[in-house]
């Protein structure tokens, strides 16, 4: 009895299964013939399995091989071998490609699959469950158009090989996910923000915040004696004086919408300026709001609440006057001042030259 037991405990899934049938056979309840097909093996296979059962019982059943290595198995010299080539010429290779080079360029033939569980053992490649990125929990949507506007550039070949690479700002609406706004320029900084955002706010007005990342145009990490408020970048100082938030983001999984944005527009966006067959910045940027229309149609959302939140312009806000680079000096007695020491001025006249040279 115990070593039935013991027996049972030892066998696999499937010589449980042919052990329910032999022992059918053996009571007479089916043929044999039957049992094999039940069992999915032949009919000699099926009869020297019922001798063996009636010869060692249970244990008759279980594989003679369980325990020793395969006649099929590689050596261990050979898998070195061939681990170290991987490590020394394709470290950075997946195995598909990798088995795919070794048969190549080095005459080694073995299968996808074995390759692929070396090149684990040896830390070499992370199967796809340990390479799976943490899960993030979605943040609701705000309620309003306008409420949240999520900013950022993405760099690319937008032109493929037709023009230079460039940087897109990319505006989106965090109620809706609809294209608020799209600006080509030849980097992303300071000034082609501002310009981005004047465009964007004659045409729809304030939003009560941007959400951005932590790019040196939002944020600054070391606050600086020299700007008008302390800590705050240039353009954060212009929606300051606009009365418009700025929110940076921690990661880029918190401003998801405008990534997810940016990897549709780096497929469809590309395709459609090849079709049109443009290849400059300038065209680009003509050519972009027939292209938001035709996105949002597609993909825009309606929000929860109807309300637009944008703001109208005050009559003493000036686009113009706020979205600038702007620097706080203090004239000497001798009404002069310096900059960067490399430019003085003794007149009105002289002050406002220097802040032409520093514009242009």
């Amino acid at each position: 009895m115990w070593g039935l037991q013991m027996a049972l405990l030892t066998m696999s899934e499937r010589e449980l299964d042919r052990l329910k049938v032999i022992e059918d056979i053996c009571a007479g309840r089916i043929s044999v013939t039957q049992g094999a097909a039940l069992a999915g093996i032949s009919r000699r296979q099926m009869t020297r399995l019922v001798l063996a059962f009636r010869t060692s019982g249970a244990s008759g059943l279980i594989s003679r091989k369980r325990g020793f290595p395969s006649n099929r198995q590689y050596s261990s010299g050979f898998r070195d071998y061939v681990v170290g080539l991987v490590e020394q010429h394709y470290s950075d290779f997946g195995p598909t490609f990798a088995m795919e080079k070794l048969e190549a360029v080095h005459g080694v033939s073995l299968s996808k699959e074995t390759l692929r569980q070396w090149m684990t053992a040896a830390g070499l490649w992370k199967s796809r469950t340990e390479r799976r990125k943490g899960v993030y929990q979605p943040r609701n949507r705000r309620d309003c158009f306008g409420e949240l506007i999520q900013i950022d550039g993405s760099h690319h070949w937008w032109f493929e090989g037709r023009g230079p690479k460039c940087a897109l700002l990319v505006y989106v609406d965090d109620a809706t996910s609809k294209l608020v706004h799209l600006r080509f320029a030849a980097s992303e900084n300071a000034f082609d923000y501002f310009n981005a955002t004047k465009d964007y706010l004659r045409r729809y007005g304030k939003p009560l915040a941007f959400y951005s990342d932590k790019h040196a145009v939002f944020r600054t990490t070391h606050a600086s004696s020299r700007d008008a408020t302390t800590g705050m970048t240039q353009f954060g100082r212009a929606l300051r004086e606009l009365n418009i938030d700025i929110i940076c983001a921690n990661s880029p999984q918190a401003k998801g919408r405008v990534e997810r944005a940016n990897k549709t527009l780096q497929d469809r966006l590309v395709k459609e300026l090849r079709l049109a067959g443009i290849s400059t910045i300038e065209a680009a940027n003509v050519y972009a709001d027939a292209f938001v229309a035709q996105h949002n149609a597609r993909f825009g959302k309606e929000p929860r609440n109807p309300k637009d939140m944008h703001r109208p312009l005050s009559e003493h806000e000036s686009l113009d006057d706020a979205m600038c680079h702007k620097e706080q000096r203090t004239l000497s007695g001798s009404l002069t001042l310096q900059y960067d020491k490399r430019a003085s001025c003794k007149t009105l006249r002289g002050i406002r030259q220097l802040g032409a040279d520093f514009a242009g």
